[in-house]
């Protein structure tokens, strides 16, 4: 991975959405709830005030809304600040 974060952000990569089907329906993708797990891809340094906690390979709960979401080689991932990470699993 050629993405380095820095100061105290954290590269995820959101879990897959579950398909669902309600009695024969397939429900579109863009009616999908968003995931609010995933795993952790790079991390940065942390700052002066606050250390890194986690490092790659974690697998981390987020808000509903936390994170930047950005497209690297096709794949989508989100950049997050350490705090918008409500716990590790």
């Amino acid at each position: 991975m050629s993405i380095k974060p820095l100061a105290d952000r954290v590269l995820v990569k959101p879990a897959a959405a579950e398909e669902k089907t309600i009695g024969g329906i397939i429900i579109p993708d863009s009616a999908k709830e968003k995931p609010l797990k995933g795993e952790v891809i790079a991390v940065g340094n942390g700052t002066k005030d606050e250390a890194m906690l986690l490092k790659a390979g974690d697998q981390v709960l987020y808000g509903k809304y936390a994170g930047t979401e950005i497209e690297w080689e096709s794949e989508k991932l989100l950049i997050m600040r350490q705090s918008d990470v409500l716990a590790t699993i």
